[in-house]
């Protein structure tokens, strides 16, 4: 089952120029990764003054995952994104919500909605 990685970037407003090269070569070299299936790299624009890029990205498995995340050509671009941001980044992995939780939503008339034919 494919899996959800987020990844939270802070950082100071006048280091984005040496950061969003660092970010993008990530990004750019994640593509040719083994289970890497598709991402995105978005940028906090609200609230303002919340210098932050989140990264979703989607991979065939944890495996391919950590895979890539332990590589020795990632944590060394890693340790440069750290460096400059001061902080450390954030990962989290989500796997998708299937089955098992039905809502106890009832609409118009009152009817549950697990009877509700879809």
């Amino acid at each position: 089952m494919a899996i959800q990685v987020l990844i939270r970037r802070r950082f100071i407003k006048e280091k984005e120029a040496v950061l969003a090269p660092l970010v993008v070569r990530l990004r750019s070299l994640a593509l040719a990764q083994p289970g890497y299936i598709s991402g995105e790299t978005l940028k906090c624009i609200d609230p303002t003054g919340d210098d932050e890029y989140l990264v979703r990205s989607t991979w065939r498995s944890v495996e391919d995952w950590k895979t890539w995340l332990h590589s020795e050509t990632r944590t060394a671009i890693q340790s440069d994104i750290d460096t400059i941001t001061g902080e450390a980044t954030e990962y989290r992995i989500y796997e998708p919500l299937v089955g098992g939780i039905i809502p106890k939503y009832t609409g118009k008339g009152n009817v549950p909605l697990t009877e509700i034919p879809l």
